[in-house]
C-alpha cells in the first residue's frame, strides 16, 4: 500500500568496526602501551558491530536465564539454564581474553588489551560481561591463599569457554563468581551473620545465606562467612572433592530491571564444604584486590555505555531528515550530540589511563598503585553516575523511535543504572574515597601531582583544583559534601587527561562545559565557541 511506504527512516547500526570507529578508544589503546593487540580489537570491534553479534545480545536479554532446582524425579539439582545466544556471547568473550586470561601472560599492556577488549564487547551485551569480570577479578585475590592460586590458576586463565556442569578438575575452562552481601548488611558485609566451622588447615564448612550471588553457574565463588576470629574469605567451588555437589541451594534468580541476560541469585549454603583464603578474620582485606578489579570493570561497563548511546545517536542523526535537513545538521542537535560525544570520550580516556595504571600495578609499578587506590573509586563513582543521564538523553535523540523495544535503547537504558549499585553505590564509594585519603596522604598527592601539568596550561583547571583545595582544607564539612568532593576530583581528572591527549576543540569544550562558565546542566548546552561538527565527527567514524 501508497500509504505505508517506508521514508525517512535509519537503517540499524550494524555492520560497522565498533573498535575502529571509536578514535577516542584506538588512540588510547597506542596510549596505554597495548598497541600490539590492535588486530585483535579490530576482529573483535567487527564482530561486535555485526549483525550476528547483535542478535545474541537481543536474544539473550529476550530469553533470560531459567533456574532449575529440582530435576523431573524430585533431586535437586540447581542449575541456571542459559539461551544459545548467551553461550555464543561467551564463548567469544572468554576466548578473546575478558576473563582471567591477562594473570597467565607477561606481556605489558595485557590488562589494557584486556580492558579494551570488555569496552567492545560490553556494546553487544553487559549481562554476561559480570561473569567474565568476577573470572578476572578473583585471582588476584586468590594470591593470599598459594595453594589455591596454584590450583585454579590454569583453569581461570585457560581461555576456554566450558559451559558443562561438571567438577573443575574435568573441565577445560573455569569461571569464578561471588557471594558477599546478605539482606541484612548490604554493603556493610561485617554485618554478615553466614558461619564457618572448621574442619582442618583451610577446610570449613559454611551455613548460611546470601542476597545477591553474582553468576551462579560459576565454578566457584568468593564468599565471607564469620569465624570465632571475625570475617573471612573462603573459595566456594559448586562441587567437593568426592565429587558429589556441593551444599548450595539457588532459592531464586533476581528478576532486574536490566542485566537480563545474566543470572543473579539468591543463594543458602548449608554445611557446604568450602577453603579458606588469607588469614582468619581478615575477609575485607582479602577480597579488597577483588573489589577494586571489580569496580575498573564497572568504569568500564558505564563507559560502553556511553559510547554505544553516543554512536545509536549519531548514526540516527546522520540518517533522519526534518524540516529540510538531516538531524546532525541542525545547530541545536548538533550542539547535543557533542556533549554526548564529550562526555564518552571523557571516560574512555580517563577509563584507559585507569586501565594503564592497573596493568603498570600487576607489574609492580607502586606508585601506580598509589595512584589506582584513588583515582579507582573516583572514577567509579563519577563515570557510572553519568551514565543513565547519558543514556536517557541519547535515546530522547531518537525521539519516540528510541522509546519502543524495537530499538536499542531501552536495554540500553535499563543496564545504565547497574554498574552505579554494583560494587558499592555512590555513598559507599565517595566514603571510600574520604577512608583512602585519610589512610593514604601519599595517595591524594599522587593524584593530585598528575592534573598540575594540565592546570600550567588551563587557568581554568588551575581555578578549579584551587577550588578542590579549598574543600579538601575542611575536614570537618568533608563527610556531608564527599559526593562534591569526588565530583570535582573527577572532572579536573577528566578534564586534565583530555588536555594531555584529546585534540584541542574537545578538550577546550569540556574544560569550558564542565569546569567553567561556558555550560548549563542539561546535555546540549555547550558555548557557541564549541566546534560541535568536529567533535561529532571525530566521535563516530564509519563509511554507509
Amino acid at each position: 500500500m501508497v500509504t505505508h511506504t517506508v521514508t525517512n527512516q535509519a537503517t540499524p547500526l550494524v555492520g560497522y568496526n565498533v573498535f575502529g570507529a571509536d578514535p577516542a578508544l584506538v588512540e588510547a589503546l597506542n596510549r596505554e602501551g597495548a598497541a600490539w593487540a590492535t588486530d585483535a580489537l579490530e576482529r573483535l570491534g567487527a564482530l561486535a558491530g555485526g549483525a550476528e553479534a547483535q542478535e545474541w545480545g537481543r536474544a539473550a536479554n529476550a530469553n533470560p536465564p531459567q533456574l532449575l532446582t529440582h530435576d523431573r524425579y524430585g533431586h535437586r539439582i540447581d542449575e541456571v539454564r542459559f539461551h544459545p545466544a548467551y553461550h555464543a556471547l561467551m564463548k567469544v568473550a572468554i576466548g578473546e581474553g575478558l576473563g582471567a586470561v591477562p594473570w597467565g601472560q607477561s606481556t605489558p599492556g595485557a590488562h589494557v588489551a584486556r580492558c579494551a577488549k570488555v569496552m567492545v564487547w560490553y556494546q553487544t551485551d553487559g549481562g554476561h560481561i559480570c561473569p567474565t569480570s568476577m573470572t578476572y577479578s578473583v585471582v588476584p585475590a586468590l594470591r593470599h591463599a598459594p595453594d589455591l592460586f596454584d590450583e585454579w590458576r590454569p583453569g581461570l586463565t585457560s581461555g576456554t569457554y566450558d559451559a558443562r556442569f561438571v567438577p573443575a578438575d574435568q573441565k577445560s575452562g573455569l569461571t569464578c563468581g561471588m557471594a558477599m552481601t546478605e539482606k541484612q548488611g548490604g554493603s556493610d558485609v561485617r554485618a554478615n551473620t553466614t558461619t564457618a566451622r572448621q574442619l582442618a588447615d583451610d577446610e570449613y564448612l559454611i551455613t548460611g545465606h546470601k542476597w545477591f550471588c553474582s553468576a551462579p553457574m560459576s565454578d566457584a565463588f568468593l564468599t565471607l562467612a564469620q569465624t570465632d576470629a571475625g570475617l573471612t574469605c573462603f573459595l566456594l567451588p559448586r562441587w567437593r572433592p568426592d565429587g558429589t555437589r556441593n551444599a548450595i541451594a539457588i532459592q531464586r534468580l533476581k528478576d532486574k530491571l536490566g542485566d537480563r541476560s545474566n543470572a543473579s541469585s539468591e543463594m543458602e549454603f548449608d554445611g557446604a564444604w568450602v577453603r579458606r583464603v588469607g588469614d582468619e578474620g581478615r575477609g575485607v582485606s582479602t577480597i579488597i584486590e577483588m573489589v577494586n578489579h571489580t569496580r575498573l570493570d564497572c568504569v568500564l561497563g558505564a563507559t560502553s555505555i556511553m559510547r554505544q548511546g553516543t554512536a545509536q545517536a549519531i548514526w540516527h542523526a546522520r540518517h533522519r531528515a526534518t524540516f529540510g535537513t538531516t538531524l546532525v545538521d541542525h545547530p541545536l542537535m548538533s550542539c547535543v550530540l557533542a556533549d554526548l560525544a564529550l562526555e564518552s570520550e571523557a571516560a574512555t580516556t580517563s577509563a584507559m589511563w585507569l586501565a594503564g595504571l592497573f596493568d603498570a600495578a600487576a607489574r609492580g609499578d607502586d606508585h601506580a598503585r598509589l595512584i589506582a587506590r584513588l583515582a579507582t573509586p573516583v572514577l567509579k563513582y563519577w563515570i557510572c553516575k553519568r551514565a543513565p543521564v547519558h543514556a536517557a538523553e541519547a535515546l530522547e535523540c531518537f525521539g519516540g523511535n528510541g522509546f519502543v523495544e524495537e530499538s536499542p535503547m531501552p536495554r540500553l537504558f535499563r543496564q545504565s543504572p547497574l554498574n552505579g549499585v554494583w560494587e558499592g553505590s555512590g555513598n559507599v564509594i565517595c566514603l571510600d574515597v574520604l577512608r583512602s585519603m585519610e589512610r593514604s596522604p601519599e595517595s591524594t598527592a599522587a593524584l593530585l601531582a598528575e592534573l598540575r601539568p594540565a592546570a600550567e596550561v588551563s587557568p581554568t583547571l588551575q581555578i578549579a583544583l584551587t577550588q578542590l583545595q579549598a574543600l579538601l582544607d575542611r575536614p570537618a564539612e568533608l563527610q556531608r559534601r564527599a559526593r562534591l568532593v569526588v565530583e570535582r576530583l573527577a572532572l579536573a581528572l577528566q578534564a586534565s587527561l583530555l588536555i594531555r591527549h584529546a585534540p584541542p576543540e574537545v578538550a577546550d569544550a569540556f574544560v569550558e562545559s564542565r569546569l567553567g562558565t561556558e555550560g548549563g546542566r542539561a546535555f546540549g548546552t555547550l558555548a557557541p565557541a564549541a566546534d560541535c561538527a568536529a567533535i561529532v565527527q571525530r566521535a563516530l567514524i564509519h563509511t554507509d
